[in-house]
């Protein structure tokens, strides 16, 4: 709380600077573009005494609307419209005060015609990745003695590592022949962030969700060319990029934070508050406003102050940051972490600008609920909620837990397998279900092969549920060569470097040779059922009939005009012949079956063999 009651103090005494002569030090967004569907951009100029200049704009097609004028007098903001007819170039911002005049240049560039927003669908199959955590390609830029945390240690579980856009990009064909269409990489913006004890030790903010500049891609990372390079090597290989955002909060360190442009930028109370971390009393037709607001308002942890979204100012800077991302980078889709704690008309308000501007975009956010009512509210929905949310997809936490309760429990009438049902039985509350992102570990989480007990037939069940039904499955990176660990005792221990990711590996496991066989087995059972999903548009857009689990035994089917496929599970520890009798609705006019992991034919469907802790799918045959 120290260095909040500093960067308050700070505000209160700007205008003790007001003799001094003006400077501009900064103007966000860096750059903008001509012929960007909404004409309207507004600037934030700051540096000292740069709110008492008079401004004016003179070039072709650009009008300066409006300048205003906040507590803080370091800092202005420029209404401006850009017009149809305006060309690419450099315009001038021309300030004045009294007998000083200032120039700073601002330019408006070209819009190019390389992919970006094409966002991700069912189609795909989306790979996360910890960039520190991933391959290191170039050890130069590992640490910086001018930055707030100068450390890299790998023997240090939370300190950087030194994984960046370079070594990630060095291992794309591995990604391609995993099957793999989409990369999401945890924020690659720079977290210019000091150590900060938690739990007894000093961590770094390896993780990048403490923002300090959001114009600058961490230099650690490689920076601004690095990631623009990266999105294009990976275009150019047929993936597609998702960017990490966060708009609840920035880092303690982000440059803003020092010079505050007025108290309202940030939520602040009389003393530091925390959010609840409860979800329920934001829909809670009968909570109370206070829990509500201190849901939203709270601080996520003392070190990532929270942003007020009221604040037009805030709001206009966080919306007109991810216009300039998608259109700068060329990025094809939106993550959106802890999405429920943000203001929820602003949220609408900024996925609106993002699919104006990009009508295929994606957009997924992070409501980490426990009920399928909770996680409807935060997508686009058919619940009758004061509120409707514009979000066209979201994380399936909900699945995600319903998956793994499945694998973990005892068949019951409510339990095992019948919870992996009974999920998918409530997507009548969404618009679009198919939109959703399922997953079974992430970097939040236990990993998903130690909370299934190590039990590799588990795995490939709960692999092959990923991969077969409905919605876009993201996996966690190393879920492929059977990374495990639990969160205990702590967070790191989900997040180890990928062996052969970092020089002096002793093992490769980007390549065949470096893997054990039970590793390839992993890689090779996920590549044949990635690449078919990526291959067979039943799997992206077909229907999802499951039929009630009995006995342990689950079977759904995914079906369009040209073709079935069957997916029939065995939960149980005995091997049973399945009668197909119950199945007639979908199975009847199919004699035979092609077993897409084995490529058998099954020539009778009358009576299958489905062996114990085992999913099969099918594809059916006239």
């Amino acid at each position: 709380m120290r260095r909040f009651t500093v960067l308050i103090l700070l505000l209160l005494n700007s205008d003790l600077v007001v003799a001094q002569n003006a400077k501009i030090q900064r103007v966000n967004p860096t750059n903008w573009w001509v012929g960007m569907k909404n004409p309207n951009l507004q600037l934030l100029v700051y540096g000292p005494n740069a709110g008492t200049l008079t401004y004016t704009v003179t070039y072709p097609g650009v009008k300066l609307v409006k300048a205003h004028t906040v507590e803080n007098s370091n800092y202005a903001f420029l209404d401006l419209t850009i017009a149809p007819t305006a060309k690419p170039g450099t315009l001038q911002l021309v300030g004045k005060r009294g007998a000083q005049t200032l120039t700073q240049p601002f330019e408006l560039k070209a819009r190019d015609k390389s992919p970006k927003g094409q966002g991700v669908t069912a189609a795909d199959f989306i790979y996360l990745i910890m960039p520190d955590r991933f391959a290191n390609g170039d050890p130069s830029n590992d640490k910086f003695a001018d930055m707030a945390d100068p450390n890299v240690d790998r023997g240090n579980p939370f300190y950087r590592h030194g994984g960046d856009l370079a070594g990630a990009g060095q291992h794309l064909d591995y990604l391609k022949d995993l099957g793999v269409t989409a990369i999401w990489f945890t924020p690659l913006l720079e977290n210019d962030q000091p150590l900060t004890n938690e739990g007894g030790a000093m961590r770094s903010a390896y993780h990048g969700y403490g923002f300090t500049d959001h114009y600058a891609i961490d230099r650690r990372m490689g920076g601004n060319e690095a990631y623009k390079a990266y999105v294009k090597k990976a275009h150019s290989a047929g993936l597609k990029v998702v960017q990490d955002a966060v708009y609840n909060h920035v880092g303690i360190n982000h440059w803003i934070l020092k010079d505050l442009p007025m108290k309202s930028w940030l939520h602040q109370w009389p003393t530091y508050t925390n959010t609840s971390y409860k979800y329920q009393p934001i829909t809670d037709p009968h909570g109370a406003e206070s829990d509500r607001r201190v849901t939203l308002d709270g601080w996520f942890v003392p070190f990532l102050p929270d942003l007020n979204q009221n604040n037009p100012f805030v709001a206009n800077f966080l919306i007109q940051h991810a216009l300039w991302s998608v259109e700068n980078f060329g990025v094809d889709a939106w993550r959106v972490d802890t999405y429920m704690y943000n203001d929820q008309p602003f949220m609408n308000r900024c996925n609106q600008a993002l699919l104006d501007e990009y009508p295929a975009i994606h957009i997924f956010g992070e409501s980490w609920v426990n009920n399928v009512v909770d996680q409807a509210y935060y997508t686009r929905n058919k619940i009758d909620f004061p509120f409707k949310s514009n979000q066209p997809g979201g994380l399936d936490f909900v699945l995600y837990a319903s998956m793994l309760e499945a694998l973990k429990q005892k068949f019951s009438w409510d339990d095992g397998v019948n919870r992996f049902y009974q999920a998918l039985a409530q997507d009548a509350v969404y618009q679009d279900p198919n939109k959703l992102v399922t997953f079974l570990d992430n970097h939040d989480t236990d990993r998903y092969l130690s909370v299934i007990g190590d039990d590799f037939e588990k795995y490939k069940i709960g692999l092959t549920w990923l991969l077969t039904t409905r919605g876009i499955p993201s996996m966690y990176y190393g879920t492929e060569i059977l990374m495990k660990n639990f969160k205990d005792p702590s967070d790191a221990e989900v997040r180890r470097d990928f062996p052969g990711g970092f020089s002096g590996d002793k093992e490769n496991k980007f390549e065949t040779a470096g893997r054990s066989n039970r590793e390839n087995e992993a890689y090779q059972f996920i590549r044949k059922l990635a690449t078919y999903r990526r291959d067979n548009p039943v799997l992206h857009t077909g229907k999802l009939m499951q039929f009630l689990p009995q006995e342990g035994i689950y079977v759904y089917f995914r079906y369009n005009g040209s073709k079935t496929v069957m997916v029939a599970t065995n939960t149980s520890d005995k091997e049973i012949l399945l009668d197909s009798g119950r199945f007639a609705e979908r199975i009847s006019g199919f004699t035979s079956a092609r077993n897409i992991l084995t490529d058998q034919t099954i020539a009778d469907l009358k009576a299958i063999k489905l062996p114990a802790k085992t999913a099969l799918v099918l594809e059916l045959i006239k």
